[in-house]
């Protein structure tokens, strides 16, 4: 009777570490996408804000984005471009033509996938920010609740935390280790001493 209500809490400990450890992985992967992988890697993430790119890439979609040499985007391609070149504000559309203007210069047609129509304006190679290198869904709705140095200071803030969690887990374990050792420890001891 005793050892099955003593197993009755490993049990749910036992759980409670596994789901603590995917919520971990969880945070530490999303923190990975977001924003260490972009560094790393010199690329850029943005946040899609309206539906024009639905359905595979709806508002709240995190669109990583890197630089990329213009004569390698073609046909089919998601590109991140700003409205007006040295303007900050970006538009994520797919290339749907390609062509030069009259001064000869290469242009890209850009179409938002849920768009009936293509972009008005053409896109010049000075005004892309880069090509879409990945995405991930509602991940963005994450980056615009707060700004780049408050996400600075948050991002540390959980890594903190999370580590801390991490060595608690750890040290707890190796104590709970212990303990279900001592008694065994004791039971040899008793059988040597003559």
């Amino acid at each position: 009777m005793t050892r099955r209500a003593h197993a009755a809490p490993t049990l749910l400990g036992w759980a409670g570490q596994v789901i603590a450890w995917f919520v971990i992985l969880g945070v530490l992967a999303v923190l990975c996408a977001a924003v260490l992988v972009p560094r790393v890697a010199g690329a850029t993430p943005y946040t899609v804000l309206t539906g024009s790119m639905k359905p595979g890439m709806p508002p709240g979609t995190l669109v990583v984005v890197k630089p990329v040499d213009v004569d390698d985007i073609g046909v089919g391609d998601v590109i991140t471009y700003q409205l007006e070149s040295g303007r900050p504000t970006v538009v994520t559309h797919r290339v749907v033509g390609l062509g030069f203007d009259k001064n000869g210069d290469r242009i890209f047609q850009t179409q938002g996938d849920a768009n009936s129509a293509p972009d008005a304006a053409t896109v010049l190679p000075v005004q892309i920010r880069g090509e879409r290198w990945y995405s991930v869904p509602h991940l963005g709705r994450l980056t615009t609740l707060v700004n780049g140095s408050e996400r600075t200071i948050l991002t540390g803030v959980v890594v903190v935390v999370l580590l801390g969690y991490a060595a608690t887990m750890f040290v707890s374990a190796a104590r709970d280790r212990r303990e279900a050792a001592a008694p065994r420890r004791q039971a040899r001891n008793k059988e040597e001493v003559p």
